[in-house]
């Protein structure tokens, strides 16, 4: 089947996406909407009018960027909660307090190459845990407020760095193998196409579909972590015309293209630049593109089975 194509390109804005649409009475949940591209996703569908909970581990973070989005929008509509997703307590509350239906669930929020391998209090590798499990417990535990809206969508973001690695399911949490920050940063990017695969699979009999998406290079607090020589490479490159860095506007912009373009309804999709993403094998050199093993169903239902027995255990000490 040809690859879906959109309007937009690498260098339409999120605003772009939004404009004309009238999301009142939209209800949109954003993990990690107070920074970054979060925040650009967050303020696009709110001057769209749509109804958005901030939902972020720092609250006074999520409250100043309300404000602000209030201020620029006029959009009163902006709730904050508090979302640690490393904390299975912490999504439960978050679960257990939302009410009435969910019309899109904007999973963003993510840690990035995390220099030295740090666990949880499950003895789960941070970023697998930041960016999958967590997500993973958040979105299962909303299936009902998703099922209750009219055509609910989950938008995964995703990254490049899923090129770098498939889910290693023999060790998720380098238990065996040395620890790398990108191998772990891509295991975890990888997750968040299965889960669109997965949760589209299951789930659109509900009404409920999923995509994922690469945002595009954009410098945000998501890079906190990397060293200082990577980004001074990934400068340098950029002056040389090798890379281009996107605006935050610019990144948040396939994420919205996932949540309400009529042409991802169906999903289980991966998008960069607002459109599909060719598939590229999975021992070719690439720089974009999605792996055939991020989209490989048999993988995508593994890691589901995975993700639940993961849930079910208890932290180290209980």
């Amino acid at each position: 089947m040809p690859l879906i194509t959109t309007r937009f390109t690498a260098t339409s804005t999120a605003d772009d996406v939004v404009e004309g649409l009238d999301l009142t009475g939209t209800r949109v949940v954003v993990t990690g909407g107070a920074s970054g591209i979060g925040l650009e996703t967050v303020r696009s569908l709110a001057r769209a009018g749509a109804e958005v909970t901030l939902a972020v581990r720092d609250t006074e973070a999520g409250a100043r960027a309300a404000q602000d989005v209030v201020a620029t929008t006029g959009n009163t509509t902006l709730r904050v909660a508090h979302l640690d997703l490393v904390d299975l307590d912490s999504v439960a509350a978050f679960v257990a307090d939302w009410t009435g239906p969910l019309d899109l669930l904007i999973n963003n929020a993510g840690v990035m190459a995390l220099p030295q391998l740090t666990l949880t209090d499950r003895a789960w590798e941070t970023q697998f845990a930041t960016n999958h499990l967590g997500h993973f417990a958040l979105t299962v535990g909303l299936h009902d407020a998703l099922a209750a809206a009219d055509g609910a969508r989950i938008v995964s973001v995703s990254s490049t760095g899923h090129l770098r690695s498939p889910v290693v399911f023999d060790d998720l949490h380098f238990a065996g193998r040395e620890y790398d920050p990108w191998s772990a940063y891509g295991q975890s990017k990888t997750a968040n196409v299965l889960l669109a695969v997965e949760a589209t699979r299951r789930w659109a009999d509900d009404g409920i579909v999923a995509n994922a998406l690469m945002p595009g290079g954009i410098m945000t607090n998501l890079q906190r972590h990397v060293s200082q020589d990577v980004l001074d490479g990934w400068e340098k490159a950029q002056r040389e015309g090798t890379v281009t860095f996107k605006t935050p506007q610019q990144g948040a912009s396939t994420t919205l293209v996932a949540a309400l373009a009529p042409e991802f309804a169906t999903g289980g999709h991966y998008l960069e630049d607002g459109v599909e993403a060719p598939t590229v094998a999975d021992d070719a050199r690439a720089r974009s593109g999605v792996r055939e093993y991020a989209l490989d169903p048999g993988n995508a239902e593994r890691l589901w089975e995975v993700s639940e027995e993961h849930l079910a255990q208890r932290p180290e000490g209980d």
